[in-house]
């Protein structure tokens, strides 16, 4: 038997998993229950439950920095913590490498390289990186999955299920069904190396023309369900240029703001893993030009009505008409909307379209730490749905919320100065449901991917 196909969802790793899990997180629920029924629930809960998920590796990982990055799901000394963990689970050996590219390449799978090294470049929740290069000499980097990645990742968001009913019980003001479910599809896609792969061509295709932005080529004949195999782009850490003069900064951040809005904008698809990790920067004449889009695991297709109801939000409140306001809730899948709940979700709206509203040069949020971008609105909004809630957070509004907050935080790394609502409605220019829907059909079926529902 392959070992790709005794790698599937097995019953017995399910079961490994759910016993790590359960027996880590599990004391620490029971303690953070015990602490929050005496009022003294705080940073020593928080930090017990980080080292708890930071020893299991994995997939529970990336759910965990997922959750930090949703502002108030979570208590702020709690986010605090789970976003302090790192992707770093142990890379895997080089004899073990060999067998795992032997299983997705077959027999001789190194004489289809140039040169492949086994040591891995970077290593990630779910893969590691390897770079590589092809026959002719051209870079790769080839990422590939770790093993029982499947059954960790069922096991991990079965234990998912269970934190998040948990929070219903102590949280009855908001329903946190449809954010469990848009969690889980999106993780569960990042298992398919397949579909990331055209997911880089889709993105190849619609940022083609943004020299800003570069996209790397994907190689099919390298790639299967656990190997992907792009081409190598060079580039720095982003935080490498926090301290470059203003006008280097606001570059990158302009090159950021396209590679996230543009595809939306003309493709209804967004990068719903704004890491900072994620992004490196390439230099032209030893200057800073662009940013380089490096992973694809974890993106938003989108029905082009949603991306509408972006656009009438943002011009319901830029002309403050309420009635324009209130379709755009319910085009996103808000219901049972009343007066109050509409203008406690409205704290929330001016406070992510801000930037976008005010057509002057300004930093996305004057005087806030990266770490805490979102987290006053969000208590805000919090306390006023305790009284008013509860609110079902739509499934399609989740991530888009969560890589805006993303998005946002990059920004202040980068204490960049832009005019973002010029850069906002160039962006949307012209914009019409047909035409996007036109668009995003012939995009979509070049890179081999389906319509959304």
């Amino acid at each position: 038997m392959a070992e790709t196909d005794r790698e599937a969802n097995r019953f017995s790793a399910r079961a490994g998993r759910y016993a790590s899990v359960g027996a880590n997180v599990g004391g620490v629920a029971a303690r953070m229950a015990m602490s929050r029924l005496f009022g003294k629930e705080g940073t020593t809960s928080a930090a017990a439950l980080a080292q708890a998920l930071g020893g299991l590796k994995g997939p529970i990982m990336k759910v965990a920095q997922l959750l930090a990055t949703i502002p108030d799901l979570l208590p702020p000394e709690y986010a605090a913590e789970l976003q302090k963990l790192q992707a770093d689970a142990p890379p895997m050996g080089a004899a073990f490498v060999k067998r795992r590219m032997q299983s997705e390449l077959g027999l001789g799978w190194q004489d289809r390289f140039g040169s492949f090294d086994l040591k891995p470049a970077a290593a990630a929740s779910l893969g590691q990186v390897h770079r590589a290069s092809t026959k002719e000499g051209e870079r790769l980097a080839c990422k590939l999955q770790y093993p029982d990645m499947q059954s960790a990742v069922e096991a991990d968001l079965k234990q998912l299920e269970i934190a998040f009913a948990l929070h219903r019980r102590m949280n009855s003001w908001l329903d946190t069904r449809e954010i469990a479910k848009e969690i889980g599809a999106r993780v569960r896609e990042e298992l398919d190396y397949e579909r990331e792969a055209k997911h880089a061509s889709l993105y190849g295709e619609v940022l083609k023309d943004i020299d800003a932005v570069r996209v790397p080529r994907v190689f099919p004949d390298l790639s299967t369900k656990r190997l992907l195999t792009l081409g190598w782009l060079d580039g720095d850490k982003i935080l490498g240029f926090a301290e470059e003069p203003v006008e280097v900064r606001n570059r990158i951040a302009q090159a950021m703001f396209k590679a996230w809005w543009h595809p939306f904008s003309r493709a209804a698809v967004i990068h719903g893993d704004p890491h900072l990790g994620n992004y490196t920067v390439f230099s032209e004449g030893g200057e800073a030009a662009g940013i380089n889009l490096l992973d694809y695991g974890c993106v938003r297709i989108f029905h082009p009505r949603f991306v509408g109801g972006v656009v009438d939000l943002y011009r319901g409140l830029l002309e403050e008409d309420a009635a324009r306001i209130v379709h755009a809730y319910e085009v996103w899948g808000f219901k049972n909307l009343d007066k109050e709940k509409i203008e406690i979700l409205n704290i929330w709206a001016r406070f992510i379209y801000g930037p976008l509203l005010e057509d002057r040069t300004r930093t996305v949020a004057d005087g806030v730490k990266p770490g805490e971008y979102g987290r006053r609105q969000a208590f805000q909004v919090h306390q006023a749905l305790k009284e008013r809630g509860p609110v079902t957070v739509p499934q399609e509004f989740v991530f888009m919320d969560r890589a805006a907050v993303g998005l946002g935080a990059v920004f202040l790394h980068l204490r960049s100065e832009l005019n973002y609502h010029r850069l906002f409605e160039a962006e949307i220019e012209h914009f019409s449901l047909e035409t996007l829907g036109e668009r995003q059909s012939q995009i979509l079926a070049q890179a081999g991917l389906p319509k959304p529902a």
